[in-house]
């Protein structure tokens, strides 16, 4: 097991994020704009398309979260 790289000099904080988390979030935003987007053009509704968007950004997190490993 490794430890996160650190911070700036003198300061003894490490990152935020890590890249794994960084790479699951990024990854479901992208996926439920794309979500978002699509139904936004079949329905013609705003309301719609975000809602669409920000489920598929939940559920895509779990299931990157279990699918991208440690």
């Amino acid at each position: 097991m490794t430890t996160p790289p650190p911070g700036p000099p003198g300061t003894g904080v490490g990152p935020l994020l890590s890249q794994r988390a960084l790479l699951i979030l990024l990854t479901a935003i992208v996926i439920g704009a794309a979500f978002g987007v699509l139904t936004y053009f079949s329905a013609g509704s705003v309301a719609g398309g975000m809602l669409a968007g920000l489920g598929a950004t939940g559920v895509s997190t779990m299931g990157l979260h279990a699918l991208i490993g440690p």
